[in-house]
């Protein structure tokens, strides 16, 4: 069995802390959440980890002691400063203060295994940035808002289903790896958890620019309940998008939900063909 940590209510009693509710603050108390994490991370010796929004390090804990070496990634300098303190001497925890939606996720070169709780009211900007770094990126196992795990996780004709869906299956292959109930987190948060993972593909479904191929994405839900042939004519000249859904076999009487981020590909190529 591993170590363990501190539980976090040990940790804020230790220390005198206490969560900073401005912040959204909720630490994952459950071990059993944190074991299931670490292991759909499928660590190996030689992986190098960011962790992002360490918090008291008790996710942070039990990466290093899988063997790994660990980049925390934490903003909060009250807590930065409990970081330090406990990993003091450890040479596999590297402890950094930095906004995760600035942070340079490629710094490290190579590829490396992003884990991390991120903080509700910005999951969604983080995971775009991770993106924009996949080159540099292995996986991403994060723990988020259940409603943003679905959103994320959903397949075509999912009501769920939308533009983040899309662009990060372009991306990456994504599946839900557990649902994390609201007990598990001190204090608990108003909503549900889940964590998702993100495995970033070799190459997108489709060579196309990342610009363009998001507003296209964009455009053709603008308006959910509108068909595609109407959402994309109020970006593009109705003959280009006529052209375009012919050429790739798609109906225009469709609406964007009905789409697999693999078409959205192929419509973005035709789409861009048209000039």
């Amino acid at each position: 069995m591993e170590p363990t940590h501190l539980s976090p209510v040990e940790m804020l009693r230790k220390y005198d802390l206490q969560a900073k509710k401005a912040w959204g603050q909720c630490f994952l108390h459950d071990r059993n959440a944190v074991r299931r994490i670490v292991d759909a991370a499928d660590l190996q010796e030689e992986d190098r980890v960011i962790e992002i929004g360490a918090g008291l390090g008790v996710l942070t804990f039990a990466l290093a002691a899988r063997g790994v070496e660990v980049w925390a990634v934490e903003r909060d300098r009250d807590l930065v400063q409990v970081l330090r303190a406990e990993f003091e001497g450890n040479d596999r925890v590297h402890i950094e203060e930095a906004n995760a939606l600035e942070y340079d996720y490629g710094h490290l070169g190579g590829k490396v295994k992003i884990v991390g709780n991120l903080p509700y009211n910005i999951s969604a900007p983080i995971i775009f940035r991770l993106l924009e770094y996949r080159q540099s990126i292995f996986s991403a196992t994060l723990m988020v808002q259940k409603e943003v795990a679905d959103r994320l996780a959903a397949t075509a004709g999912n009501r769920t289903y939308g533009i983040p869906s899309v662009i990060c299956q372009h991306h990456a292959d994504v599946r839900k790896v557990l649902n994390v109930g609201r007990g598990a987190f001190i204090p608990a948060p108003r909503v549900d958890s889940a964590v998702v993972q993100l495995t970033m593909r070799e190459s997108p479904l489709v060579d196309i620019d990342d610009d363009f191929f998001r507003s296209v994405v964009q455009s053709s839900f603008a308006q959910r309940r509108k068909t595609l042939r109407k959402n994309l004519g109020n970006r593009f000249p109705a003959e280009h998008v006529q052209r375009a859904l012919d050429s790739v076999g798609i109906e225009g009487r469709l609406r964007a939900e009905s789409l697999t981020a693999t078409q959205f590909g192929a419509l973005a190529v035709a789409l861009a063909a048209e000039g």
